[in-house]
């Protein structure tokens, strides 16, 4: 921004009381009297209320200039408690820049209709906040792995074979060759370990779920990390040291955020390691339900609201989850694998130690129906000096969720993908 320009935010300030000052914004909202105009204007810092007197030479402009048009303006900053922000503008010269046609969300706010015109939508007061918290938690990633003397690493997107499930892969035309979207950079993470030992990475994952519900996407942002040495309980601790320093780092940078989404932010202040561990088995008598049995979103819901505190879901059988996780030595029934849950959303992070052992991979694809042949290179990873390694995933929409109290995970991403959503 130019020197002769500030920013709204910095304009809210007792050391501008009194002083002349020159924006750059847009016009949030308009209201008119016989001898007053008065503005609400928006950038990305803050809000202000302007006011212009009709004998202004701003005035002729003030009269023509609609919601959402872009201008610049000048004029001296006032404190006023009666204003929406404590302070105004008194104008003295305004230029508009991009006069607004009829802005088309004036009435309908239906979530159809604001998917619809997501891309007028996502300048709105609603979805603001909500990606600058949003910005908040990937820094706060991106600081806690610099801290832990971690490398950040990118993979393919474009993948031979599936990580995760069959049934919610995307195919592609890979020139001529089938290929799928990736669910994860695990497999790769993996290879990559040997030479780097502590990797983590935030980048988009694919899946072709068919669930119509709030926390699910087609298209996600997925933070992920692979470390080697690391065993199931140390992984746990590692999620629990990362929860806490993301939860403190949004708290100290963005309460003006979450104070402007009515977020209670008391449980958050209040949480500490370590969170609650309860075996798959111990939850199934607490919801009543037999071996076997699948939890659903309302499931993990409940158990975190019973529990009242972030709950480690442990210990799942084995058919349960993904081919390459470890199974406990205390009970070949089950596996080293954890969710974690937490409040309002349930699952938000799945982890587990992996197989070690070239044999018990081998083995473990073929119960799962897989092709060893196409895991070749993943199996050999075993045979040149495999160790103890564990990983997990976290889906950092669900986490936008939770953090900023927002009720729906499309309000979490700019342009949501789902399976009726594919537009803008």
């Amino acid at each position: 921004m130019s020197d002769k320009f500030t920013h709204i935010g910095s304009a809210l300030s007792l050391e501008q009381d009194g002083k002349v000052v020159s924006l750059r914004c847009w016009i949030h909202r308009k209201r008119g009297q016989k001898e007053l105009i008065f503005l609400i204007l928006r950038d990305s810092t803050g809000q202000i209320q302007a006011i212009i007197k009709k004998d202004s030479e701003a005035w002729k402009e003030a009269e023509k200039i609609t919601v959402e048009s872009s201008c610049e303006i000048t004029g001296k900053v006032k404190q006023d408690r009666r204003a929406p922000t404590g302070y105004e503008l008194q104008v003295t010269k305004l230029k508009i820049v991009g006069l607004s046609e009829a802005f088309p969300i004036q009435k309908d706010f239906s979530e159809e209709y604001l998917r619809k015109v997501r891309h007028l939508w996502v300048r709105s007061t609603k979805l603001v906040p909500v990606f600058k918290i949003r910005s908040k938690i990937f820094e706060a990633i991106r600081e806690f792995y610099t801290i832990k003397g971690y490398y950040e690493i990118q993979s393919p997107s474009f993948t031979k074979s599936a990580s995760e499930g069959g049934s919610t892969l995307f195919k592609v035309d890979y020139f001529g060759e089938p290929a799928y979207l990736t669910q994860s950079w695990q497999l790769y993470a993996e290879a990559l370990m040997f030479g780097l030992e502590k990797i983590y990475c935030i980048a988009p994952s694919f899946r072709a779920e068919k669930s119509r519900t709030r926390r699910h996407l087609s298209e996600y942002w997925h933070h992920e990390m692979e470390t080697a040495w690391m065993e199931f309980d140390d992984l746990l601790k590692f999620q629990e040291e990362l929860i806490i320093f993301i939860v403190w780092y949004v708290l100290k940078h963005c309460e003006k955020e979450l104070k402007e989404l009515g977020r209670d932010t008391s449980d958050l202040k209040k949480i500490t390691a370590p969170f609650k561990r309860l075996k798959y088995k111990d939850a199934l008598k607490m919801l009543g339900k037999s071996w076997g049995y699948d939890l659903t979103d309302d499931d993990e819901r409940k158990l975190v609201a019973d529990l009242g505190q972030l709950v480690f879901l442990t210990h799942f059988p084995r058919d349960m989850k993904a081919f390459y996780m470890k199974v406990d030595s205390k009970d070949k029934k089950v596996v080293l694998a954890a969710d974690l849950l937490i409040p309002g959303v349930g699952e938000t992070i799945g982890g587990s130690q992996r197989i070690d052992d070239e044999k018990e991979l081998t083995e473990s694809i073929k119960l799962f129906k897989l092709k060893p042949k196409d895991y070749d290179w993943y199996i050999d990873l075993r045979k040149y000096g495999s160790v103890p390694h564990s990983g997990f995933g976290l889906g950092m929409e669900r986490l936008v969720m939770w953090l900023s109290g927002t009720e729906h995970i499309m309000d979490t991403i700019p342009f949501p993908r789902t399976k009726d959503r594919l537009e803008p």
